[in-house]
């Protein structure tokens, strides 16, 4: 039990961190590559250091708090709860079971009956999907941001060779996001966990009758 809630808190930590480290690196190099355009410069030091970080952990929490990567279709299809909730239906002399009572006999199963394995494929995939996800998007718009910037200088007079370093950081983050959506591991690995436990339940399909009448008598 202490290592499932350990790996659960160090999970979450980079469902925090990672995404907000990546937005505050790409905001960094954005304002620098742009910035100097308008005569601005950027400070160095120490209070730079100290605003890096604070703003990776503000965006990653905020991130973090939005939760919007749920609402995927990848996130929210074929869930083990539907599941249960099917398999209510098919049954004699039984209530229908709803979806929030559906999740709650879920987790029940996963924390009392499931492997341990189970744990960790959900932790370690979960976090995988939600860093990816966040990824992506930051990725689209840096990448959407920084080519209008491009646009609004050329109009200002700038030419291309005087925007490199705006163009470069515009390229690379086109290309992260390109791959991400091309190799989109994040959203097929999400479903393969569902259908690994899925497969649990169907082979252990006595014990989940069994619950689910405890759950939902007649």
């Amino acid at each position: 039990m202490n290592n499932t809630t350990t790996s659960f808190g160090l999970y979450e930590t980079f469902r925090i961190l990672v995404p907000g480290f990546y937005f505050a690196t790409l905001l960094f190099f954005f304002v620098v590559a742009l910035f100097p355009h308008f005569g601005i410069n950027i400070a160095q030091g120490e209070q730079t250091v100290l605003l890096f970080i604070c703003l990776a952990i503000v965006s990653g929490l905020t991130m973090y708090a939005k939760e919007t990567t749920k609402r995927r279709k990848a996130f929210q299809e074929n869930q083990p709860s539907a599941f249960l909730v099917n398999k209510a239906r098919t049954m004699s002399k039984i209530q229908p079971l709803e979806d929030s009572e559906a999740q709650r006999l879920y987790f029940y199963m996963l924390n009392n009956f499931m492997p341990a394995v189970f744990h960790e494929k959900i932790f370690f995939f979960g976090t995988v999907y939600h860093i990816m996800i966040l990824v992506r998007r930051t990725s689209f718009w840096f990448a959407v941001a920084s080519a209008a910037a491009i646009a609004i200088l050329v109009s200002m007079g700038t030419n291309l060779n005087e925007q490199q370093l705006l163009t470069t950081f515009t390229v690379i983050v086109w290309v992260v996001y390109l791959l991400n959506v091309r190799y989109n591991k994040a959203d097929r690995k999400m479903q393969e966990n569902y259908r690994d436990q899925i497969f649990w339940l169907e082979m252990n399909n006595d014990l989940v009758e069994q619950l689910l009448r405890k759950r939902r008598p007649s």
